[in-house]
């Protein structure tokens, strides 16, 4: 199940991605866009934890780090622009991502029976 994790983290980070630095014609719009935002980093934060669930660290790194980069890198972009808000909602998106998948991690390990 972990292989499935990291899989989906790592996809969901290239998707990201794609949509962060493609022209605004090509973003779907679903909610407003600080909703978005923070909704993409939930699920980017929670398939990172799951995927490293010992390695917490690394999943931070990844998931703040990609908010920072990603929102660095529309500079680049003529039609997007960076903002500093933009980056704080992703990176606490990211952050509450990853502290769900702990909690769903230690709820999960804490249900299991102990093997005599």
């Amino acid at each position: 199940m972990v292989r499935f994790y990291h899989i989906a983290g790592w996809l969901t980070l290239l998707v990201l991605a794609f949509l962060t630095l493609s022209p605004l014609d090509v973003r779907p719009e679903i909610a407003t866009p600080q909703i978005e935002r923070f909704a993409a980093f939930v699920l980017l934060g929670f398939a990172f934890a799951l995927a490293y669930p010992r390695r917490l660290t690394l999943a931070f790194l990844i998931v703040v780090g990609s908010a920072a980069s990603l929102e660095t890198l529309q500079l680049l972009t003529p039609d997007r622009h960076a903002r500093l808000i933009d980056a704080a909602i992703k990176m606490s998106g990211g952050i509450c991502g990853i502290i769900i998948g702990w909690l769903m991690t230690r709820l999960s390990l804490a249900k299991m029976p102990l093997s005599r």
